[in-house]
């Protein structure tokens, strides 16, 4: 069942063909919204953005991302200038609102199929400097994707390049691999490492490392635009994951962390098909490797050995890096 929230364009939700569970018209504070919906059951919300006091203040839709899940909700334009030039759009991206149109095919589309950050990433903006506009869900089914390859290995990539590294199974050494790819990219490249929802690089003692939250991560990413290289320790923010070009999924291959995993989710490894899935701290064999593959039905893009994260000399993590495209190599590597 779902949630509409009509002011302006209330004649044009009304006939959208939905079920629906609660219909509120008018114009209502942010926190009025936020305190009828933040624990109530919906499919989903789609929200008028007339409806919103003040909506042209971004602080008041940055409200709505913290305490709502945006995934589920369709952001219904107005089609003025305000809500339709560059400078907003980048924003609704920054804040994870990924579900915007200005008209009722729009959000028909949506509603099937919402968008992820790569269809909205043209609107988001990280330098600054705003081109400009016209189509906005003018052809709703219009998707962005990246075409399929079966080389893993990656191009030479110019300009800020943003990669993420997630646990998969529990405790694999995300946070002190993106420790250590700072300091190897560091010896050729301007590279910033930033963590999310977690405080664990204090343990580095190093106050370059960056540790932020879901919240402010668009704010901080625009922060560092300048950057050669911007690293993120994911953890569980999906709108982190959603910034990243590039994204390191990383598999501890041990049998107790494996069975763990499975444990708790049958399919988990189902949905990294064709995702970059490195063996992290392994001591697989390449025959062990190709079985974990052909049992596993996925593809791994790299098998990483243990690293000693107080070594200056990482030739093995180097290896990955220049698999990752990264052409410039250090001397004592």
């Amino acid at each position: 069942m779902n949630v509409i929230i009509s002011n302006k364009n209330q004649l044009i939700l009304e006939n959208l063909g939905i079920d629906v569970i609660k219909e509120m018209n008018g114009e209502f504070d942010v926190d009025e919204i936020i305190a009828t919906f933040q624990n109530f059951f919906y499919q989903r919300m789609i929200l008028d953005i007339t409806a919103i006091k003040n909506y042209k203040d971004i602080r008041n839709l940055q409200k709505l991302s913290i305490s709502l899940d945006m995934s589920k909700v369709i952001l219904l334009l107005d089609g003025t200038d305000e809500t339709e030039n560059p400078a907003f759009l980048s924003n609704l991206v920054s804040m994870g609102i990924y579900n915007f149109t200005k008209n009722v095919e729009g959000i028909q589309y949506l509603y099937n199929t919402p968008n992820t950050y790569r269809d909205v990433a043209q609107f988001h903006n990280l330098n600054n400097t705003f081109g400009t506009i016209s189509n906005l869900q003018s052809n709703p089914q219009e998707k962005y994707v990246l075409p399929a390859s079966d080389d893993q290995s990656q191009p030479e990539f110019y300009g800020t390049r943003i990669i993420g590294v997630k646990n998969i199974t529990k405790q694999s050494g995300a946070t002190s691999l993106v420790y250590m790819m700072r300091n190897e990219l560091s010896k050729n490249y301007d590279v910033v490492a930033i963590e999310v929802d977690k405080t664990d690089f204090i343990y580095f003692r190093d106050k370059t490392l960056i540790s932020t939250v879901t919240s402010e991560i668009g704010s901080v990413i625009n922060k560092y635009k300048n950057k050669d290289v911007i690293l993120i320790d994911i953890n569980n923010s999906i709108v982190a994951e959603g910034f990243c070009q590039d994204v390191l999924y990383l598999i501890e291959p041990s049998i107790i962390k494996l069975q763990k995993l499975m444990s708790l989710n049958m399919v988990a490894l189902q949905g990294l098909k064709n995702k970059k899935i490195i063996l992290n701290q392994s001591l697989l064999s390449n025959s062990d490797v190709a079985n974990f593959e052909y049992e596993a039905r996925i593809k791994v893009f790299y098998n990483l050995s243990p690293l000693n994260e107080r070594n200056k000399r990482l030739p093995e993590l180097n290896k990955l890096l220049v698999k990752l495209g990264f052409t410039k190599q250090s001397s004592d590597a």
